[in-house]
């Protein structure tokens, strides 16, 4: 059973900081290449970073570039995205992918909500 399930959302006041975990299981961690997406309401889902199976190479959306990090723990099956001086237009629900080959899984997401 493939499962991808992220965690680490909540509500932050603009300028904080919050990273989520995604925890991978059922898969070969390490064979897969890792992102990050993001969808607010009435928005359609934006692509924010990505990760090579190794950690070796990582991209970012221009709009979270220098304040957004991802990373990976191959030993712990897990893709993490660190966010800093949060906006409010960073609002949505996060979601983790994973891709290798022809194979593609989601987890559901979690909320992260910038307000103060």
């Amino acid at each position: 059973q493939v499962q991808l399930v992220e965690s680490g959302g909540g509500l932050v006041q603009p300028g904080g900081s919050l990273r989520l975990s995604c925890a991978a299981s059922g898969f070969t961690f390490s064979n897969y290449a890792m992102h990050w997406y993001r969808q607010a309401p009435g928005k359609e889902r934006e692509w924010v970073a990505f990760i090579t199976s190794q950690g070796g190479v990582t991209n970012y959306a221009d709009s979270v570039k220098g304040r957004f990090t991802i990373s990976r723990d191959n030993a712990k099956n897990t893709v993490y995205l660190q966010m800093n001086s949060l906006k409010p237009e960073d609002t949505a629900v996060y979601s983790c992918n994973a891709r290798w080959r022809l194979m593609n899984y989601w987890g559901k997401g979690t909320l992260v909500t910038v307000s103060s």
